[in-house]
């Protein structure tokens, strides 16, 4: 190669106190149908229906009866190692919400698997209730948009709440 010809490189240096993004690395799923998410909420007869714990069921029940808004059941299975279920609500106020809690508190007592933890700051617009393998978020409206708690966790399994008050 002669000197005056250089080599063309593919790619241009970043310039100097320049970073480049980093690349974002995405698991693929391997394509087995029954495990997409699309497929999963597309399926007329779910299976897990059948399988929702009673204290679950209970905590949802105990929420309709107080008027909670906005109930939604995501079925977490291999995603969370903190939890299987995950209830998501809206309460109206803050005394709402703690009228909530307390139902939630007092469903999983009467269901045989009592709240593990409670986490709730005055005024916070967020109550969250451990029961070990369901997690409880209890929002004010405001703070439920604001966290987005269902988008973060859109993988999960959303199971429908209307049929399983029919039970």
């Amino acid at each position: 190669m002669s000197p005056l010809k250089k080599k063309k490189s593919k790619s241009k240096p970043a310039a100097r106190g320049v970073t480049r993004p980093l690349r974002r690395v995405v698991a693929k799923r391997k394509n087995n149908p029954a495990k997409t998410r699309s497929n999963r909420l597309a399926s007329p007869a779910t299976p897990s229906l059948i399988s929702v714990p009673k204290h679950v069921l209970a905590v949802v029940k105990a929420l309709d009866e107080k008027k909670a808004e906005g109930i939604r059941l995501l079925e977490l299975g291999q995603l969370s190692s903190v939890a299987d279920y995950m209830v998501v609500a809206t309460g109206t106020s803050d005394p709402h919400l703690r009228a909530l809690r307390i139902a939630v508190e007092n469903a999983l007592d009467e269901a045989g698997s009592p709240a593990r933890g409670i986490e709730s700051q005055k005024e916070s617009g967020w109550t969250v209730v451990d029961g070990i393998d369901v997690m409880v978020h209890l929002f004010r409206p405001d703070m439920r948009e604001s966290y987005s708690m269902e988008s973060l966790w859109r993988d999960g399994m959303d199971l429908p709440v209307a049929k399983l008050l029919k039970a």
